[in-house]
């Protein structure tokens, strides 16, 4: 079947699609019917089916005979270490970590937070979670404490499961410290903390709470897995929201394992026992569906990576893993590219590896700058694929689908719409566009399976986020338009959220903290274009009257509040003290104008009848030049 016929079956046939898709997996209970809906009015998937995703992802492989295949690789530059997991190995692993859980209280419905390093353990224990039918929200280790205590306190999670440390580079980030700080700040105090003691970093048991992992699991009966409702929540994760306050992703099983095993095969041609390699963090959605879930659902052999392009020890740090391991396709951010091709522009370092197992690489979380798809291109001499998804998809919405029907390459383009997506371009009034105008990215509902069908306890700030703006549809809050070949572009945010290095960041979140420096009377945060990360955020402020603080001084503390609050990640670029800062005459901070500055020209920027003062237009691009910000920064 041609990829055109199979797309238009599944939007004109979502539910015989879909239930055909669902018979591949082992269910407890088929589902009879595919989408029905809840009392809410929401969509759902498979509702009457029951299965278990951990069952799926392990043991079931083991029943069909395959229990000694490779399951896990871990491989670790940072510390030196790696270990090599078969299907009944990790199957037995987790069966241990989950009866380690349900020893400690954790049943059916029960929230674990994980806030864990690239480490094997990570992977287990989310496994684990499933296998109980409780609810795992994995909070990326490089989140600072008051992060991780906002999540705590939305997710209410009975246990808290941590290592000793993580490693960035050479660098050891101890965690204890920054756990029992979100502790300090949460209201919510879960009954035990689980530490994976590493050799890097030791910590302090309290006596109550504080357990040991290796210590616990050694006496934990292992626990079989639990069958579940396909409509059950299988994780939460939160992802930044304009607002400050994260917003919770529910993801149910069901619709997601049917959704990511279709998938592996027909987006990244892949199949049982061949090798797939994800450089990503589980902290983040990318991990969460193809370093644990897809590529195990499908039989697959998955790669879990402790380190970074470069520096790790050097810039064929990816060469290397591809090579030891046979890696078929390999999928990682344009950020992580960039690094390697900044270090080692020529790819020298690719003489030194066999990548004949490498048949594709595919990136997303990012736009896809040419000149990185260029040098991609040209260096692997193989498919440079850009795929478009969200965290609150949790698979791609437009992808190249390799496994039905490789289809020509447009520069910009991340291909086609995925099965079962039904993109639309809309203007600001909600009408649909012609072919080739920009607007706003929208997908007619119901949403395939494997979306998240509300936010965690805020359903009101779910129809807020997604669906009120253009009733009938859900909004992908990025801009973008179709070409006639029904390719789709897209051209970026159209909120307050950037993208720093593949993470989403946001800018509200950011204004919220600088706003609390003693010195600062109001300030706006916006992206600017960065040839290595994408994205990096600039803070334009104004000061209080009678304010004494040097550049140097408030630059410092600020980056260092950013920092504390939300973490290195965030890795604030520039402060630019400022008069005033363009407004409408309502009071609403033009960040868009200031984006645009940043991007193109003050010509470009058209000064609105509504602002209250012109000047400050003037007055940002002259701060702009001062500090080297945006397209100011390559001048001399």
């Amino acid at each position: 079947m041609t990829y055109r016929d199979l797309y238009r079956d599944s939007i004109r046939d979502p539910e015989g699609f879909w239930l055909e898709q669902a018979q591949r997996l082992a269910w407890h209970e088929p589902p009879a019917q595919a989408l029905s809906r809840d009392e809410r009015g929401h969509y759902r998937w498979f509702h009457g089916g029951k299965l278990n995703v951990s069952h799926l992802a392990l043991d079931a492989h083991v029943e069909a005979g395959r229990g000694e295949q490779a399951a896990l690789l871990y491989d670790s530059p940072v510390t030196g270490s790696r270990a090599r997991y078969t299907y009944r190995e990790l199957r037995d692993e987790v069966a241990r970590a989950a009866g380690m859980l349900r020893e400690l209280g954790v049943g059916h419905g029960d929230r674990v937070i994980l806030y864990m390093p690239m480490i094997p353990e990570a992977v287990i224990a989310m496994l684990a979670c499933a296998r109980l039918g409780a609810i795992h929200s994995v909070v990326f280790g490089g989140f600072a404490a008051n992060e991780l205590a906002v999540r705590i306190d939305d997710a209410a999670p009975r246990v808290v499961l941590t290592a000793s440390c993580g490693i960035e580079f050479e660098r050891v980030i101890p965690y204890q410290p920054l756990v029992n700080e979100a502790l300090r700040r949460a209201e919510h105090a879960p009954e035990a903390v689980v530490y994976v003691r590493r050799p890097q970093a030791e910590v302090e048991l309290q006596a109550g709470r504080d357990l040991d992992w290796h210590e616990r699991m050694r006496a934990a009966a292992p626990a079989e897995a639990v069958p579940v409702d396909a409509t059950d929540p299988l994780y939460i994760l939160y992802t930044s929201g304009t607002t400050g306050k994260p917003k919770g992703v529910v993801r149910e099983g069901g619709g997601y394992a049917v959704a990511l095993n279709w998938s592996m095969a027909a987006i990244y041609d892949l199949h049982p026992g061949e090798v797939f390699w994800t450089a990503s963090d589980v902290g983040w959605v990318v991990g969460h569906s193809y370093i644990v879930y897809a590529p195990l659902i499908r039989g697959c052999c998955t790669v879990v990576y402790e380190g970074k392009p470069v520096r790790t020890p050097d810039a064929g740090a990816f060469w290397r893993v591809i090579s030891e391991y046979g890696v078929k396709s390999f999928f990682t951010a344009p950020t992580a590219f960039r690094a390697v091709k900044k270090e080692d522009p020529e790819a020298r370092h690719l003489a030194n590896y066999d990548l004949s197992c490498l048949e594709s690489v595919f990136v997303a979380g990012e736009r896809l700058d040419p000149p990185t798809y260029e040098w991609l291109a040209e260096t692997l001499e193989r498919p440079v694929i850009d795929h478009w998804w969200q965290t609150e998809t949790g698979w791609p919405i437009v992808a190249n689908p390799m496994g039905i029907e490789p289809m020509p390459v447009k520069s910009g383009s991340a291909t086609l719409p995925v099965a079962g997506y039904d993109i639309r371009v809309l203007d600001d009034a909600g009408r649909e566009l012609p072919a080739g105008e920009q607007g706003n990215l929208a997908i007619r509902l119901p949403l395939p399976p494997g979306c998240l069908p509300t936010l965690w306890n805020d359903d009101a700030r779910f129809r807020r986020s997604y669906l009120e703006r253009f009733p009938g549809y859900y909004d992908t809050a990025d801009a973008g338009f179709i070409d006639e070949d029904g390719y789709v572009f897209v051209m970026g945010r159209v909120d307050d959220v950037i993208n720093v290095a593949g993470h989403r960041l946001s800018t509200g979140e950011m204004e919220e903290v600088i706003g609390a420096h003693p010195a600062v009377a109001e300030c706006a945060v916006v992206g600017v274009h960065d040839e290595l990360k994408g994205e990096l955020p600039v803070a334009f402020v104004v000061l209080k009257d009678g304010a004494e603080t040097g550049q140097e001084e408030l630059e410092g503390e600020l980056t260092q509040a950013i920092r504390d609050e939300i973490g290195a990640i965030a890795a604030l670029r520039r402060v630019a003290v400022v008069a005033k800062l363009p407004k409408t005459r309502s009071g609403k901070i033009l960040r868009k104008s200031i984006r645009t500055l940043a991007q193109e020209s003050r010509e470009a920027v058209a000064t609105p009848s509504t602002i209250d003062d012109p000047g400050s237009l003037d007055e940002i691009a002259e701060a702009m030049e001062a500090h080297r910000i945006g397209r100011y920064s390559d001048q001399p």
